[in-house]
């Protein structure tokens, strides 16, 4: 295998790998209610009330708020929902990526914006929110572990675009 098809192979596999996770925590946007009273009655099995009582009381208060907010202003979660649909088609987005690293170069660089935007968005809005602070660093965690796959694909893509790049014609004397 060449180096070029080496590069191109292993930044699709990275993509196709940042791609699902973002899929997937786009997806899981969509059963909040049902992910919660899962999550709680999971926990509370689990003996975590007894060994981490502030984790607990967290997750049953975020647990009380949706299950209010389905039962009488079920319009809130939709909100939610957008925010699945907002991640589903930012990895839409990552097929130009795939599909030419080098031309769409700009899509992983977007991503890794957005996921460095992730720690000023967290550490603004959470204690607006009231979000306690280890929530906070559970989300700001999604931008620190995302933008490291983002990082590796966009090393690939320069050595794929430095291979890729026509060999300069010698000066004229």
């Amino acid at each position: 295998m060449s180096d070029r098809a080496a590069l191109l192979k292993g930044i699709r596999v990275w993509l196709v790998l940042f791609v699902v996770c973002l899929v997937l925590s786009g997806a899981t946007a969509f059963p909040l209610v049902h992910e919660l009273r899962w999550t709680d009655s999971a926990l509370r099995a689990l003996s975590v009330p007894e060994h981490l009582p502030g984790l607990m009381a967290w997750i049953t208060r975020v647990r009380d708020g949706l299950d209010t907010a389905d039962a009488d202003y079920p319009f809130l979660l939709y909100g939610t929902d957008w925010l699945a649909f907002a991640h589903l088609v930012i990895a839409v987005a990552f097929y130009g990526a795939y599909r030419d690293p080098v031309r769409n170069i700009w899509v992983v660089e977007f991503g890794m914006i957005a996921c460095a935007g992730i720690i000023p968005l967290a550490l603004i809005c959470g204690p607006i929110r009231g979000i306690p602070f280890f929530w906070s660093l559970i989300d700001m965690s999604f931008g620190v572990f995302g933008v490291v796959p983002l990082y590796v694909v966009r090393k690939k893509i320069k050595r794929l675009a430095a291979l890729s790049a026509p060999l300069s014609a010698p000066a004229a004397p």
